[in-house]
């Protein structure tokens, strides 16, 4: 089960009791914004690309939308989401819990810097209705980024109103 694999990968940075279970779905940026009682754009949402031979792990704050010529730009190739049979078979997790932790190896985790304008974030914990409340710091630490990077966009204007 995801939520016992992650449990145990983040028992390493002592962070593994953190993690909140729901008794709704929290499956969607929306519907963890309502389980969690925050704003959407604080959900870390996971979105998982085709990319060479294998895929990219994406982690972007809940009111942003990949762009696909940033994109491009980055990975020299087309934004193209994996399926969901493809997205439990490259990553370990499914669909609506795919988080950045406890990945299959080799799976490289980038996150957006839209996430950087908040103190916490919540990305998925391994299920659709789990959760973690982590700084940006700690979610680079945990998931072992690779980098920052901007493959963003929408959350600029949303932040300015």
């Amino acid at each position: 089960m995801s939520w016992d694999r992650v449990k145990d990968y983040l028992k390493q940075f002592d962070a593994d009791e953190r993690m909140i279970s729901f008794s709704v779905s929290s499956a969607t940026v929306e519907l963890a914004a309502q389980a969690l009682r925050v704003e959407p754009a604080r959900i870390a949402k996971t979105l998982t690309f085709r990319c060479g031979d294998g895929c990219v792990v994406l982690v972007l704050a809940g009111d942003a939308r990949v762009d696909n010529g940033l994109f491009k730009a980055l990975f020299h190739e087309k934004a193209v989401m994996l399926t969901p049979e493809q997205v439990t078979s490259m990553t370990s997790h499914s669909v609506g819990g795919v988080c950045p932790f406890a990945l299959k190896e080799g799976v490289p985790v980038y996150l957006d810097v839209s996430l950087k304008r908040f103190g916490t974030i919540f990305p998925a914990a391994g299920t659709s209705s789990s959760a973690i409340e982590l700084t940006p710091e700690e979610l680079f630490r945990f998931s072992g980024a690779r980098d920052w990077i901007c493959v963003s966009k929408g959350w600029q204007d949303a932040s300015a109103q």
